[in-house]
């Protein structure tokens, strides 16, 4: 999360001494490690994993099937790398991400927001090896909100620390039969006719929406992004999570976007209980098909088109206004390298594999759901019209063109999806929290963690 539903100040480099990587990592026949990549020393050639045996640690997050599918292929293909693998939930791997990458650092690890773990001296700096894999070559909105200026802020210039297993981005799935039985036979196109279509849901007892609002991850996060996108530009909410100087998310447009969410709460759109449920169990009950729409990111589509093939759709949530331009949360599947990883070359290694590995590809679009990260003419595999796979694909297509790519706006700083997002929106539904209030008190919290770091 998206996905959903998920995070002294250095110089533009972290200069690693010579000789931490494992012997392992080097070179074939070599009895030295290989030179570290840094921004002010990149290794000459790009690095591998070597032929000896290599045990890879990583710190991935629970429920979500395509990194571990990458690492199985990747240990197919290279017999000698296995892996360790420990998972917890996005919130969870939130809370602990500092602790983690000081006291026991992964070779590689599922970031949250980076821009406290940048500042902190935690994560590895990729430039040297964006040089010597070519991922400066790459299209360069890719690498653009992994990219961290000095100290860790501001976001979207400056190195990279990070790389993403894909692409992922959010809209509104739906189920095809319960749409066809209240007469919608393609996706609205306008907010006013999204509304339409749930209130004739309600009236028809099919729930509106299936979503997950429980525990510390406040999945109404997004739809509420999504309605900021239907009612203002994309452009200043990504400033905003980027923490740039002067950026609000309290502004009139999202103001609009809160009172909205807040309308479908009072009009019963979410299920009763929107605030005891887990994002598990929204998956379980869309795939059960007690909902008409649900709120998620494309690296469900892989899953959906197996537990539901051919009766899911998936559409950006429409602009206010016909013909707006389109805006989704797009942001890529964030993995780093601990600072002090063990094995960082072959973590390095394997980042690059799995964007330019045809079956690795192959995976993150099957399994993923979504288009890998990578050189604009890589291979992409062929997808069936009928796969939820291919509506999400497209709309990736679209949303480029529109230039509507957001992040997550739990990704603003490492505490306000925790602290503040999510007991802020548990608020709203439970009747405690006005729009108004609601946005004032996260503008504040962003502040003030802004001003703590």
């Amino acid at each position: 999360m998206a996905r959903r539903g998920r995070r002294g100040r250095s110089g533009a480099a972290l200069v690693i001494a010579m000789g931490t990587l494992a012997a392992a990592c080097a070179a074939p026949g070599s009895d030295n490690p290989q030179p570290q990549a840094t921004a002010s020393s990149p290794v000459s050639s790009a690095p591998t994993c070597g032929t000896e045996p290599i045990t890879m640690s990583g710190y991935f997050e629970t429920g979500f099937p395509l990194p571990k599918a990458l690492t199985a292929e990747f240990t197919k293909q290279h017999p000698n790398v296995t892996w360790n693998l420990r998972e917890d939930q996005f919130a969870v791997i939130t809370q602990n991400a500092p602790r983690v990458l000081a006291d026991n650092p992964p070779d590689l690890m599922r970031l949250p927001q980076v821009s406290e773990l940048v500042k902190d001296n935690l994560l590895k700096n990729l430039d040297g090896y964006a040089t010597a894999f070519g991922w400066d070559e790459w299209p360069a909105s890719q690498l653009e909100q992994l990219r961290l200026g000095q100290g860790g802020r501001p976001r979207g210039e400056g190195s990279l620390y990070a790389l993403g297993l894909n692409s992922s981005m959010t809209g509104v799935f739906y189920n095809k039969e319960l749409a066809a039985k209240i007469g919608m036979s393609a996706p609205p196109t306008t907010l006013a006719e999204f509304d339409e279509v749930l209130e004739k849901a309600k009236k028809a007892d099919i729930t509106p929406i299936v979503q997950f609002n429980g525990g510390a991850t406040g999945g109404l996060a997004f739809p509420l992004q999504n309605l900021m996108a239907s009612y203002g530009p994309a452009g200043p909410i990504n400033d905003w999570i980027f923490q740039k100087p002067g950026a609000s998310i309290d502004t009139p447009s999202n103001l609009q976007a809160v009172q909205h969410l807040e309308r479908w709460i009072k009009a019963g759109y979410f299920q009763k209980d929107v605030n005891a449920v887990d994002y598990a169990t929204m998956m379980s009950r869309f795939i059960d098909g007690q909902g008409l729409f649900m709120f998620n990111g494309d690296w469900e589509s892989g899953n959906l088109d197996k537990q539901m093939p051919g009766n899911v759709g998936f559409s950006l949530m429409p602009p206010a206004q016909q013909g707006g331009k389109l805006a989704a949360m797009s942001a890529p599947l964030t993995f780093g390298i601990a600072a002090n990883a063990k094995n960082a070359d072959c973590a390095a290694f394997f980042l690059d594999w799995v964007a330019t590995d045809k079956q690795a590809r192959t995976i993150g679009v099957e399994v993923g759901g979504s288009r890998p990260m990578g050189p604009a003419d890589a291979y992409m595999p062929d997808v069936a019209s009928d796969q939820v796979t291919a509506s999400t694909l497209a709309a990736g297509a679209d949303i480029a063109e529109d230039n509507g790519a957001m992040d997550f706006i739990a990704n603003a700083t490492g505490a306000i999806y925790a602290k503040s997002w999510t007991p802020q929106l548990q608020k709203l539904v439970g009747g405690e929290q006005t729009p108004q209030e609601l946005l004032k008190t996260v503008q504040a919290d962003y502040a003030a963690q802004v001003e703590g770091n």
